[in-house]
């Protein structure tokens, strides 16, 4: 591959923009909850029970009402979850996650709009999804014209 100038370019501006984005308070926020969140021992617990009991789920999942355990594993599950949600650690680290996020999928969407207006940009956040961005294949309907 031929390096030019102007990806020298791109490669040192998507660099500074990586960095730009870790250095600020919500890439800060986000490093600082990653960490409490690992030296946290009880949300540790907390996750390691539940992701057990989600493989336990999962197997439940393939014969669905019929399992004779599909009840009680659904139940458990659901509490586990709760649990582990509710954990003061872990929902900050959500919050910090979820905050990143949305910057990142700006940050696609205003790179992507800048090539042209007819990329699409997988965001996974409803709020940066159009249903006319150029093109959807379904025929029309999904409303676009």
């Amino acid at each position: 591959m031929l390096a030019t100038m102007e990806r020298v370019e791109i490669l040192q501006f998507s660099e500074d923009l990586a960095a730009m984005i870790i250095e600020s308070e919500i890439g800060e926020d986000y490093f600082i909850s990653l960490y409490k969140l690992q030296s946290d021992r009880e949300a540790q617990r907390k996750i390691q029970d539940f992701t057990k009991l989600k493989d336990a789920y999962e197997e439940v999942q393939r014969f669905g009402k019929y399992h004779p355990d599909y009840k009680r594993v659904s139940e458990e599950t659901r509490k586990l979850k709760r649990e582990m949600d509710l954990h003061p650690t872990v929902a900050a680290f959500k919050k910090a996650e979820t905050s990143l996020q949305l910057v990142l999928d700006e940050i696609s969407m205003i790179l992507g709009k800048s090539v042209s207006e007819h990329i699409k940009v997988p965001t996974g956040s409803p709020f940066f999804q159009s249903s006319c961005s150029g093109g959807c294949g379904s025929g029309g309907s999904c409303g676009c014209s």
